[in-house]
């Protein structure tokens, strides 16, 4: 039956959202810019006419929407405004870059090019994914408003996920944590990033996340009561000293309590800084500084500080520009604080992020270089010479990008900034790459240290160096940021290609001497016979003898099937597909754990083991048929963002007969008999059997570890209820990797 729609209705509302962005644009709109618009809103509109979201919705909502986000919550003009709504185009209709270019100019047509996905990415190895946030990251060394597009495009898809398939959502959540609340964070969109991450765990993870809302749903009077009377006393000093003001309790996000969770394996009820108190001072930019330590001062006049616990990002900025004072105090009945000071010109850069900063930066008399400007420095440089895989690229650029800082000192006094976990070799690689390369030795605080040296705040770090040091194999165990390990690798790179130049002499003997042509579809499956990512790495390992080449024609050529043949090679996801319909005679895209164990060749994986019940997804390994994997499991991210096109969905049968490796943690108070009430409860009332069990005591506490065996999640969650009713046990929780 076909939705019946009311398109009258529709054009009606069409019109209203394009009017309501440009109310809100107005304020940033010059001579001529209303007419660009909406030129750009008539052709993504023409260019959509016929398409719908997954949702039923015209498909022009999504780029009025995402046009609305640029302006109203990152504060980003007309151009940007033009790109968003033309951001689909290209990629879906038969409008190409060339026409973009000569309709909306060069930038626009730049832009547009960096938004839009590459297809029909092939080879070996690659992923779809990678490249395109390749291509994407790249386009940051040309115009840093792609990225922000990009970030309010994937905005507006996380809050219509609703609409999409579980397997989509779980990929699509997977690839917003894994890359772009992290690059939000590094723009200092705050609040983008926690509505990000938030909504990340709205569709991974969505019981605990209703959990945790409905918590905070029930707890909101009492908050807003302790708020009310923590204000009270600095709200009527503050009055005094004659500085506007606003103060207000904060809520952290429903991730970020889910984190401490986890972290400190406490319950709800545990959390005690489930908010921040906010003060914002309006004050010209030459008293900021003054103004926030005065505010400082009222706050600890009233309430005890924690002397570890003050963060001035006044007088040293984070390095993506945010600047502001926190201190935790003590409240009268006993609980612990955070307060955040800052001016409202550091709330503006905060909350709105790097468009914020260069609206203050064309208004302020300052022409000094900001944290931002140095890191989207690094970020070019390290652009410009990366040459890895894809994968490999999008992995170091996020590790090494979004991580806390370190502040350490030149010989001279020079401030410098490192991701935290730099080494005192990334510290010479940030100098310069040339002393990088020739360094032979490092001091720190007039000391000498190894290469491997992790820098703490405040190091003064000097860099002896030597014409004849070169970079080895294991500095690459030194360092952790990507401009060090890509100089280390461009070097070691020159002396692998001499030695495969040797190892491809060897190769082209051997299948010449076996009458076998050494062509691309031989080597692409050598690479996959012996799971290596490039021709290089394979004649590498040839050379020195890694691969002998005498097992190559067999390898090629197996005289005889063995069991390993006969089971299906389950490379990518359509053969395995295949296969499936093969063995059970009917079409499905779905693995059903327990009816096709033995026929389809899978395992449970070590990383997280799974056991029925379990929210569950299936990863299509080059060697060892499908991994199963749940979807909490630490790497399940990294998974669905790199590789999606190998996820495939994955459920349980009904499997009472087999038993599953679950692991506990077990804490609380020690006493006489303590473990004989837990294993009674386990083996005795339960009838699980354990396979070890690990107590350690200390200070009238213990903390044990139980391995056992269940048949699914319903039974171990008894299992938990059970145990946490033993008396002086204090938390059960399970954990991951069980040997």
């Amino acid at each position: 039956m076909e939705l019946l729609v009311d398109t009258e209705e529709e054009k009606k509302e069409i019109i209203r959202r394009y009017r309501r962005l440009l109310r809100m644009a107005k304020p940033v709109l010059k001579d001529g810019d209303a007419k660009i618009i909406k030129k750009a809103f008539y052709t993504s509109m023409n260019a959509h006419k016929d398409m719908r979201r997954k949702s039923g919705e015209p498909y022009i909502y999504h780029p009025l929407a995402v046009a609305q986000i640029a302006v109203e919550e990152i504060g980003l003009g007309t151009t940007s405004i033009v790109s968003a709504l033309l951001h689909d185009v290209v990629e879906d209709t038969d409008l190409e870059i060339s026409d973009i270019n000569r309709e909306f100019g060069p930038k626009v047509a730049k832009i547009i090019d960096g938004l839009t996905k590459i297809s029909n990415v092939s080879g070996i190895g690659t992923s779809a994914q990678a490249e395109n946030f390749r291509k994407m990251l790249l386009s940051l060394s040309e115009d840093v408003r792609v990225i922000l597009i990009k970030l309010a495009d994937r905005l507006h898809n996380m809050r219509t996920l609703d609409s999409m398939s579980r397997d989509k959502q779980l990929k699509i959540s997977s690839e917003t944590i894994y890359l772009y609340a992290p690059l939000a964070h590094r723009l200092g969109l705050y609040v983008i990033k926690s509505e990000l991450e938030d909504l990340y765990l709205k569709y991974t993870n969505p019981d605990t996340y209703r959990m945790i809302a409905q918590k905070l749903r029930q707890t909101k009077a009492v908050r807003n009561k302790f708020i009310k009377d923590f204000i009270t006393p600095i709200d009527s000093e503050l009055n005094k000293i004659g500085h506007a003001f606003d103060i207000f309790g904060r809520p952290k996000s429903i991730y970020s309590i889910w984190n401490k969770l986890k972290k400190n394996n406490v319950s709800f009820e545990e959390i005690y800084d489930l908010f921040a108190i906010r003060i914002v001072i309006d004050t010209p930019s030459e008293l900021e500084k003054a103004a926030c330590w005065q505010v400082y001062s009222v706050v600890t006049d009233h309430y005890k500080p924690n002397p570890d616990r003050l963060k001035d990002w006044i007088s040293t900025p984070k390095s993506n520009g945010y600047e502001s004072l926190h201190t935790t105090v003590m409240s009268a009945s006993g609980q612990w604080v955070e307060v955040q000071i800052r001016t409202k010109r550091m709330d503006d850069i905060a909350e709105k992020g790097y468009a914020a900063h260069w609206k203050y930066k064309e208004s302020s008399l300052s022409n000094a270089e900001t944290g931002l400007e140095i890191w989207l420095t690094k970020v070019r440089d390290m652009l410009k010479s990366y040459d890895a895989s894809a994968i490999e690229f999008v992995n170091d650029f996020r590790s090494n990008l979004f991580t806390d800082e370190v502040f350490v000192f030149t010989p001279k006094g020079d401030l410098k900034t490192l991701p935290n976990g730099s080494t005192a070799l990334d510290f010479a690689f940030d100098i310069h790459s040339q002393i990088g390369m020739h360094c032979l030795g490092v001091k720190v605080n007039q000391k000498l240290v190894p290469l491997s040296y992790k820098l703490k705040n405040g190091d003064q770090v000097e860099i002896i160096t030597s014409s004849k040091q070169h970079p080895s194999e294991d500095w690459l165990k030194f360092v952790s940021t990507s401009k060090a390990k890509s100089k280390i690798k461009d070097s070691l790179k020159e002396e692998v290609k001499n030695v495969a130049s040797d190892g491809k002499e060897i190769l082209e003997r051997k299948l010449k001497n076996a009458k076998i042509e050494l062509t691309s579809e031989v080597i692409n499956q050598l690479l996959l016979i012996y799971d290596e990512k490039s021709a290089i790495d394979l004649y590498y390992k040839i050379a020195k003898g890694i691969i002998d080449p005498k097992d190559i024609k067999s390898a090629l050529n197996p005289d005889s099937p063995n069991e390993d043949d006969i089971k299906p090679k389950l490379i990518d996801k359509k053969s395995f597909e295949k296969e499936l319909t093969r063995v059970r005679g009917v079409s499905t895209d779905t693995l059903l754990i327990g009816e096709d164990l033995d026929r389809i060749d899978y395992t449970f994986a070590k990383c997280c083991n799974p056991i029925p019940g379990d929210d569950v997804f299936g990863f299509v390994t080059v060697s060892e048929g499908i991994k199963i994997h749940r979807t909490s499991c630490p790497n399940a991210i990294e998974l669905m963002s790199n590789y999606g096109y190998r996820i495939v969905k994955a459920k349980w049968t009904a499997q009472q007969e087999l038993a599953f490796l679950a692991g506990l943690r077990i804490k609380g108070a020690d006493r006489v008999g303590m473990v004989n009430n837990i294993t009674k409860v386990i083996s005795n009332d339960l009838k699980v059997n354990i396979r070890t069990l690990t107590v350690d005591t200390k200070d009238g506490m213990f903390e044990g570890n139980i391995v056992l065996y269940v048949h699914d999640t319903d039974q171990l969650n008894k299992l938990i209820k059970k145990l946490t009713l033993v008396a002086g046990v204090l938390s059960v929780s399970r954990y991951d990797t069980v040997a």
